[in-house]
């Protein structure tokens, strides 16, 4: 019997943000619990820093540039590939969808729906009153008394009972009682860690501010970020004392804590209904944060680990390994490919992802997936939301497992650090004598990597002529 699949995917959330995998400030007793009871990636990349080319990736299966949606912010999205969802629902799959979806803009307008195989549908970009109709979740607030602007406005910001994420809980609860024959897939997109860092009162007072480790930062970081300056990215780099990084990290973790309570109460929901062990569940997000590493904040044309490096857990009772914890390089394509596996179809002939499932059934090793894996940002964000002389920028990452490589195309400006030596990138090679020889062959087999991966060689061949 093929399962149901629960598939819960937060917004801008860095990989080192679950207890169990190594993190003491924060609180996550329900991903902690999910890593136990199954089998969490310790180093998944997404494909784009970036929401929408980030997630067009992984509704595919396929890298952003290939299936030409590589920005925030675009129009439509004509003649797009089949969403995982739209295979699902094709293959007898329930689908349902809660939270934001952006894979077109959402900007002065509900983000039109595509081809996308969703029967329940409910739909909430950002936890904000900007859309005039379509916005579920503003619906919700205000059917029960609360004015949403007004509330985040207010010192408290919004309360728990009235936050984006108890109502997308809400919603998959009411999902969840109305299928129990299967199969279903749900798809569940909070908005939340996604700055600004604005958790609840009581769950920001949870979290004291002297109490953080601080971002990963040395003075260096100012040097090399201001060589950067003509790159896009929506901050310039800062000592993390001018904008009390500590807090914001605090806060950070606090949104993150809301996210593990309310995910707690699906997962009881699953229970009540019997319906747990027969559903395959995954958690992730759509890429990373840098919350001060480096003097950063937020995101844009960057390949730092937080910023890159996501959280990636499986989970199905009596099917695939427990308390395994798998540091192979994998991408978020590959989770594309395990869900399409999970449920029986065969991907699609252009897929770039693998399917984990050989890892998750414990067939072969969990050290290794991929020989490498490959992020690409693509004048990813308007340019409003940059700061400094941002041009459009075009970059690629191209990471083995011990050296990683960035290369911002048009600028004759790259990094190339030893991540053995120096996990958190501070000192880069890519001007030292010494590893001139190495980046030329990294830069060859970047090349390569998107030559063959992403170039769109056009219709099926049927005949030799």
């Amino acid at each position: 019997m093929r399962p149901n699949i629960l598939w819960y995917c937060t917004d801008q959330q860095r990989f080192d943000t679950i207890a169990a995998l190594g993190n003491r400030f924060v609180e996550t007793p329900t991903l902690d619990a999910l890593v136990a009871d199954g089998t969490a990636f310790t180093h998944a990349y997404c494909q784009s820093p970036i929401c929408t080319p980030s997630r067009a990736s992984f509704m595919t299966g396929m890298y952003s540039s290939r299936v030409h949606n590589c920005r925030n912010g675009n129009d439509d999205w004509p003649g797009h590939p089949p969403l995982i969802s739209k295979l699902l629902a094709n293959s007898g799959y329930d689908c349902g969808m809660v939270g934001k979806f952006h894979l077109q803009s959402s900007g002065h307008r509900t983000e039109p729906r595509l081809d996308d195989g969703y029967r329940y549908w409910k739909f909430s970009h950002a936890p904000r009153d900007d859309w005039p109709e379509g916005h579920d979740y503003a619906e919700w607030v205000r059917a029960q008394g609360g004015d949403l602007n007004a509330l985040r406005n207010n010192d408290e910001r919004v309360p728990a009972e009235l936050h984006q994420t108890k109502w997308t809980s809400d919603c998959a609860i009411e999902f969840l009682n109305q299928v129990h024959d299967g199969p279903w897939m749900l798809t569940l997109n909070p908005y939340d860690p996604h700055p600004p860092f604005i958790p609840p009162k009581s769950y920001a007072d949870r979290f004291e501010p002297e109490a953080m480790p601080g971002p990963h930062f040395r003075e260096s970081d100012i040097v090399q970020q201001a060589k950067l300056i003509g790159i896009d990215f929506q901050t310039a780099g800062r000592n993390p004392d001018e904008f009390d990084g500590k807090k914001l990290q605090a806060l950070y973790y606090a949104m993150i804590a809301q996210i593990d309570d309310q995910f707690a109460r699906i997962l009881q929901c699953l229970d009540e209904t019997g319906q747990r062990d027969n559903t395959a569940i995954i958690f992730h997000s759509d890429h990373g944060e840098t919350v001060g590493d480096h003097g950063l904040l937020y995101k844009g044309c960057r390949f730092y680990e937080g910023l890159v490096r996501v959280p990636l857990i499986f989970s199905w009772p009596g099917q695939i390994q427990t308390n395994l914890r798998s540091d192979a390089l994998v991408e978020l394509t590959d989770m594309s490919a395990t869900i399409l596996d999970l449920a029986g179809i065969a991907p699609p002939e252009q897929m770039h992802g693998r399917s984990l499932l050989p890892i998750l059934r414990g067939e072969v090793s969990p050290g290794h997936h991929r020989d490498f894996v490959r992020c690409e940002y693509f004048d990813a964000l308007d340019p409003q939301f940059y700061v400094g002389d941002g041009d459009h920028s075009f970059a690629t990452m191209y990471r083995e497992r011990r050296y990683k490589l960035v290369v911002y195309h048009g600028h004759n400006l790259g990094e190339l650090y030893d991540l053995d030596s120096d996990p958190w990138e501070f000192n880069n090679l890519w001007d030292n004598p010494e590893h001139q020889t190495l980046k030329c062959e990294l830069l060859h087999k970047s090349f390569d990597a998107t030559m063959l991966l992403t170039v769109d060689v056009g219709a099926r061949r049927i005949a030799p002529m």
